[in-house]
Parts: C-alpha cells; structure tokens; sequence
C-alpha cells in the first residue's frame, strides 16, 4: 500500500469515499473545437458520433472519504483510451457500450484546501479553489459555482426515472493533465438510487473564463442526458503516466 504526505498528513491508497451525492448533465459538443481544448494532453476526443464529442457537467456534494467533507463542479470529456488501437466512431461506440471510455477531468473547481492539495499532488487534478452554493437534497438539483466573483456555471437538473440495475459497480480510467503532464488513476465508482433523463437540465454561464470556454463548445444547449445520484461511493487509485 502506497500513501502521500499531504499537507502534514498520511494519505493512504486507494483514497475511498464512503458517502456522496451527484447530478451532472452531458452535452453533444463539436470534436474539433472540444479537441482542440485537450490538444495539450495528447489525449483524443472520444465521438459518438461523427464530428461530436461528449462534455460532462457535474456537482458532486462529498460528505464522508478520506479528504474530508468538500463540494465539487467538475469540467470533463469523454476520451478515448491512451493504450487502445484504432480511431473510428464504430470503435468509439463500442469502447463506451463496453465501458472502456476515459474520462479526461478537464476543470475542477472545489471548497476545500486539503482536497486541493491532495487532487493536485496525487493525481494531478486541475483542482482550483471556488464558491459554492448548492442543493442536492429536493426534486430538482441545483448548483452554482463561482470564482473571484464571477459565475462560472448555474445548473439545475430535474427528476429522472430510476435507472434499472442501479448500484451495480463500475470503472472509468480518469485522466488529469497538470504542469505538463497526463496521467491516468482507475476510478471505481458505487452508485444507488440513480435517476436519469433524455435533456432535463438548465444551464446558465457567466463571466468567467470556463464559462466562455463553454460557449466555445455551443453551450448552454439542450442536455443529451441528465442524472441525480443520491448515493455514490467511491474508490480512487494512484497515477500513473499516460
């Protein structure tokens, strides 16, 4: 078992989260202008179909793991495996229906300074620290994120119907790309109680530059999908180089 040193304190491997909730929302969005964000990792848009990628947007409300209690809003695309051969849509859709789509943390805003450090000194995450004011508790889930004063994102995502098999584990390689260089961390996630929807979800942007990065991939826009997850547990590897 491997363990960090973050600010004074043991971290031990795998870092474990034993109770959160989430909501997110995905978003069809352009290949080119989403891969031109991500040119820097070396990483490749994963597409569903041709010319269009995937952009996630999710809050995530931690309230007991291994970094403490901390709010989240996370900036991701779906990506395709570092390690898989072959570039076609066929081969990107097959990748997702078998689950061996990454997931590349693009911006990750949080409240809290230890998660900061930890994201930022174990795996890489592109942790910064920013504002939150979020509900995860009624019907419609809804979170605003900020920075400095500027909105980053206001998202609201109704109800969905329960999801069929929900609580059944599953794995996602998560990759970061910080100071110069991408790596990857196996992601093992534990969901209960998901509901999900076709659209369903409100999004409004404001001035800060993730929020015109966004515009940059045609958001705000009708959601390809929505989903609320009142319970999540989570498991989080080490990094490795990509």
């Amino acid at each position: 078992m491997t363990s960090h040193l973050v600010l004074g304190k043991q971290v031990d491997m795998p870092v474990e989260i034993r109770a959160a909730s989430a909501f997110t929302a995905m978003y069809s969005v352009p290949t080119a202008a989403a891969q031109s964000l991500i040119d820097s990792t070396g990483l490749e848009i994963l597409q569903f179909r041709p010319g269009r990628g995937v952009c996630v947007l999710v809050f995530v409300d931690y309230v007991d793991g291994d970094l403490g209690p901390y709010n989240e809003f996370g900036v991701s695309f779906l990506v395709r495996d570092h390690r898989a051969a072959g570039t076609s849509v066929p081969q990107d859709l097959k990748a997702l229906t078998q689950g061996r789509a990454g997931a590349l943390i693009h911006h990750l805003p949080v409240d809290g300074d230890f998660t900061l450090a930890a994201g930022r000194g174990i795996w890489g995450f592109p942790k910064v620290l920013a504002h939150f004011d979020v509900d995860h508790s009624g019907s419609v889930k809804r979170g605003s994120v900020s920075q400095g004063g500027r909105l980053i994102a206001q998202l609201s995502v109704k109800q969905g119907i329960p999801v069929p098999g929900s609580g059944a584990s599953t794995s996602l390689a998560a990759y970061s790309h910080l100071d110069g260089l991408t790596r990857f961390t196996t992601w093992d996630m534990s969901p209960t109680g998901v509901r999900s929807r076709p659209g369903g979800a409100e999004l409004k942007l404001g001035s800060h530059p993730i929020a015109d990065e966004l515009r940059s991939l045609g958001l705000p826009k009708r959601a390809l999908l929505t989903s609320s997850i009142p319970e999540l547990k989570m498991t989080f590897g080490d990094a490795q180089p990509a």
